[in-house]
């Protein structure tokens, strides 16, 4: 019963955070190849509803709603592991809301929930000992620890992200390098971007890059923002977009219309202060083109 109440919760909570940002989810569909505003939606919907309908079948004990939930999680895993195998690791999957991202740990995370699920019709059921109590105590102070760890890292993050915005100096923006500025880029094509959009942008890293370690919290914190559209191209794993916007090193970022693919701003950058003036530049610089 234990075991059933909180893989219910799993899903529950997996379909409540899609629903606290819907707009977002809906966009994030585009990440697995769903085209058009309409399908995304139908999909969104079907998604939150199975994961409802399953979430209560679980909780009430039946092998049934277990077993579909299992098949359910195979087929998400099946959708992460290919975006995956395409090159779109970091982009929004709204797996647990509009901050999941594609990643190995979510395809394992996956994994792991379709094997919980499958195996839930297997444990024994009846009365249940003071043993049996005493680990699923345990097994509540585990997840709690482990809540307790996910909230302290997150507290880090933005600790760093406030040490991140102590420079000063705008960004670097040479004109010969990236890619120009006020002309199409195709980078824009990269984005899941939904009519409240305002700006796209692009942050070029690399893995052995110590700098791009230091203001990936930074990046991270800005790709939650409202109105703006954040991606992260790797040097390896997306070496064909570096090659596009022809990014002089890391960490770079390019600011992007949305709607047009016209390059605002662009810019070398090491701290927060000096990325948010990338973007405050594209906002200029897209308001004095919309005067004109």
């Amino acid at each position: 019963m234990a075991a059933s109440w909180m893989l219910a919760a799993v899903l529950a909570g997996a379909a409540v955070a899609k629903l606290t940002a819907p707009a977002e989810g809906r966009a994030a569909l585009a990440t697995f190849g769903l085209r058009g505003e309409a399908v995304r939606a139908a999909a969104f919907a079907l998604v939150v509803a199975a994961e409802l309908l399953l979430a209560a079948g679980v909780a009430a004990g039946l092998d049934a709603a277990a077993y579909a939930a299992a098949a359910l999680m195979v087929v998400f895993a099946g959708a992460v592991g290919v975006a995956l195998a395409r090159g779109r690791s970091g982009r929004p999957c709204a797996c647990f809301g509009a901050r999941s991202r594609i990643s190995g740990l979510a395809l394992a995370r996956d994994i792991a929930l379709a094997a919980a699920f499958a195996a839930l019709p297997a444990l024994p059921r009846g009365s249940v000992s003071t043993e049996t109590w005493l680990g699923v105590g345990l097994g509540v102070a585990f997840v709690a620890i482990g809540a307790l760890t996910l909230a302290v890292l997150a507290l880090a993050r933005e600790v760093g992200m406030l040490r991140l915005a102590a420079g000063s100096q705008g960004a670097l923006e040479v004109p010969e390098e990236g890619p120009p500025v006020g002309e199409h880029s195709v980078l824009v094509e990269r984005f899941a971007t939904t009519t409240t959009t305002r700006l796209a942008l692009a942050v070029f890293s690399s893995d052995g890059c110590a700098m791009c370690q230091a203001v990936a919290p930074a990046v991270q914190g800005l790709a939650r923002e409202p109105g703006l559209a954040v991606e992260t191209f790797d040097e390896v794993r997306h070496a064909d977009a570096w090659s596009l916007a022809r990014v002089p090193g890391s960490p770079f970022a390019v600011a992007l219309d949305p709607r047009t693919g016209t390059v605002l701003a662009k810019g070398t950058f090491n701290g927060l202060a000096q990325l948010e003036s990338v973007l405050a530049t594209a906002e200029r610089r897209a308001l004095e083109a919309a005067h004109a």
